[in-house]
């Protein structure tokens, strides 16, 4: 059987874009991708201009919590991909590290954070299409 792949998303608070992007990613691919997030200085709570974006796209994040990023983590990831953490993130040699240039949501209001959110997903679109080609994807309710 082969070995499901596993993606972790880095940002300094994991307060908004990883977190987006690991919903997206759960949500989307379902159990054919492990899917994690972490930041490198947790924010106490998840973004609500990020909350209210994922709703507005049918996801649910109001329950999710900012976590701390591990060096375990980060070993046992297949891919990891930073969003901003610059020099803080840890690299280990042999894993495939990724930087996704995108806006910080933080202080924005859901205006400035929708476009971040529709990048977001188009990057986890492609990140599927990569490490699990030619499964289907789920659909979020209402993220067509």
């Amino acid at each position: 059987m082969p070995t499901v792949p596993s993606v972790l998303f880095v940002c300094v608070h994991n307060a908004g874009r990883s977190q987006m992007a690991a919903v997206y990613l759960s949500a989307l691919a379902g159990d054919r991708i492990e899917v994690r997030s972490a930041g490198t200085a947790p924010a106490d709570a998840v973004n609500p201009a990020a909350v209210e974006a994922m709703a507005e796209a049918g996801i649910d994040i109001a329950g999710s919590s900012p976590r701390i990023l591990t060096a375990d983590a980060v070993e046992t990831s297949t891919v990891v991909i930073t969003m901003g953490c610059g020099d803080t993130c840890p690299v280990f040699p042999g894993i495939s590290y990724r930087d996704w240039a995108l806006d910080d949501p933080a202080g924005r209001g859901i205006e400035a954070v929708r476009p971040i959110r529709d990048r977001i997903r188009e990057k986890v679109e492609a990140l599927i299409d990569e490490l699990a080609p030619g499964t289907p994807r789920a659909a979020p309710a209402d993220a067509g």
